[in-house]
């Protein structure tokens, strides 16, 4: 039985070309600079994002740590998302890599809003942590892939910015949400202090992130890598996989209309047991409407051969992807019907 894995767009395989390229690549030792695919890379992100400068490093949640202990020193508080990925999936690392105390407010929509962020931040008061960062997540992974324009990040880089405190994107799929927003990255993320993005998920490449910010930020958070054990040596064999993974960044339309027509396929089974809760970007979130639903048809799909990835016991997460085909889709329906069906 083929499996069709929906679980996250992390689970894409290199292609022979993208094989290839990583086999050629012009290598060196990174931490002394001598890399010139990853300078390439890095001088490339930068140029995408209009930020002065960027870092490759081996995963997202690195960069978003790199970032904190960039932006932040300890004893600080860092303002975000209560389901933000900094929150809730980096493992305590704000508190246990930056001794940062973290203070959430609601991100139910997606994105946070100015008023519940001014709130968060700290006055001037002898018994407060002083806010050191404020972090923003676009497209939002646990809210369903939501993203959000321009018209939401400016009053909170306004606010930012009129306080003194950095502003930080976990910018994971960033280019899903420009393709999604239909803007420029670099024009959706120019309010941001620093902005992370993942090479190794919908661009398809095999591992990497990228943060981006000023030189003096970069210089920085470039000795806070090498803290956490992120200095690389003849990288570029994977930097390379990245900018062809990056200047291919136009699979991700493909992946967000996949994403509509795998919801369209469960919408017209018109069942009450199964309904789409949200489609947005890359992403279908389904919503199983007898509590602790989302564990049997999970399993249920799991033993037909279709990898989720149950969010709780009610929601299904879905995610499209550019291994996935059209008789991938076609197989899903088919499978789907049976499973319903069967409820």
């Amino acid at each position: 039985m083929k499996k069709i894995d929906l679980r996250s767009d992390t689970v894409t395989r290199p292609s022979n070309e993208m094989r290839q390229i990583m086999a050629t690549a012009d290598v060196g030792d990174d931490v002394y600079g001598e890399d010139p695919s990853i300078n390439e890379l890095e001088e490339r992100a930068a140029e995408l994002l209009n930020k002065e400068a960027a870092l490759f490093l081996p995963s997202g949640t690195m960069a978003n740590q790199v970032a904190l202990l960039t932006h932040t020193v300890p004893g600080q508080e860092v303002v975000l998302g209560d389901e933000s990925h900094i929150f809730y999936y980096e493992v305590g690392g704000l508190a246990r890599l930056g001794s940062l105390q973290a203070r959430t407010v609601s991100d139910e929509n997606g994105y946070l809003e100015p008023a519940a962020v001014e709130h968060a931040i700290r006055g001037e008061n002898i018994h407060y942590p002083e806010t050191g960062l404020i972090c923003m997540e676009n497209t939002h992974n646990r809210r369903g892939g939501i993203s959000y324009g321009t018209d939401r990040v400016e009053p909170i880089a306004e606010l930012a910015k009129s306080k003194g405190i950095p502003l930080h994107l976990d910018g994971a799929r960033l280019f899903n949400a420009a393709y999604q927003e239909d803007v420029d990255p670099g024009d959706l993320v120019a309010g941001f202090d620093s902005v992370m993005f993942c090479l190794s998920k919908g661009l398809g490449a095999p591992v990497g992130s990228m943060l981006a910010g000023s030189e003096e930020f970069i210089k920085s958070a470039r000795k806070n890598r090498k803290l956490l054990g992120g200095g690389m040596r003849q990288a570029g064999i994977i930097a390379a996989a990245g900018l062809y993974a990056l200047e291919n960044r136009n699979v991700l339309k493909a992946d967000h209309e996949q994403a509509e027509e795998l919801a369209e396929i469960i919408e017209g089974f018109k069942t009450d047991k199964l309904e789409v809760f949200r489609q947005s970007t890359n992403f279908v979130m389904l919503a199983c409407n007898n509590q602790g639903g989302a564990e049997l048809i999970s399993q249920k799909l799991n033993d037909a051969g279709i990898l989720t990835n149950q969010f709780s016991d009610r929601l299904i997460r879905l995610v499209t992807h550019q291994d996935l085909t059209e008789g991938d889709l076609q197989v899903f329906a088919e499978r789907m019907e049976e499973i319903i069906a069967g409820l």
